[in-house]
């Protein structure tokens, strides 16, 4: 398997990582629960940056939804902060890239249940 730098990866390679990517979702929705959160969806990309600088190193790519009234009142940089604190000692180590929705349940229920 090649990946975007052009590398190649075998199989074992391909396979740690997924364990590492399943263990990090894991380690991501336990700390996320300080939220207290009504929904959390974590999709994971990592695949997609095999072969790039924060793949090597083994830290994973990931896009967040999450849904909780701990939001209420706050500003989106206010509510990444939240993210942030919540997964910090996961950050740079098993997460190199994140991505963040967060919404409130009313906000979420209007954006897409309308």
């Amino acid at each position: 398997m090649r990946g975007s730098d052009g590398a190649r990866h075998g199989a074992h390679d391909v396979q740690r990582m997924m364990v590492n990517e399943d263990s990090t979702v894991a380690l991501m929705r336990e700390r996320l629960q300080a939220l207290r959160p009504e929904r959390v969806e974590i999709y994971d990309e990592s695949g997609e940056h095999v072969g790039h600088e924060g793949a090597r190193g083994g830290g994973g790519h990931y896009q967040l939804l999450i849904v909780s009234d701990d939001f209420l009142c706050k500003a989106a940089v206010a509510r990444h902060r939240m993210v942030y604190q919540a997964v910090a000692d996961l950050m740079h180590r098993n997460i190199h890239a994140l991505a963040i929705k967060a919404y409130t349940v009313d906000e979420f229920d209007k954006a897409f249940h309308a």
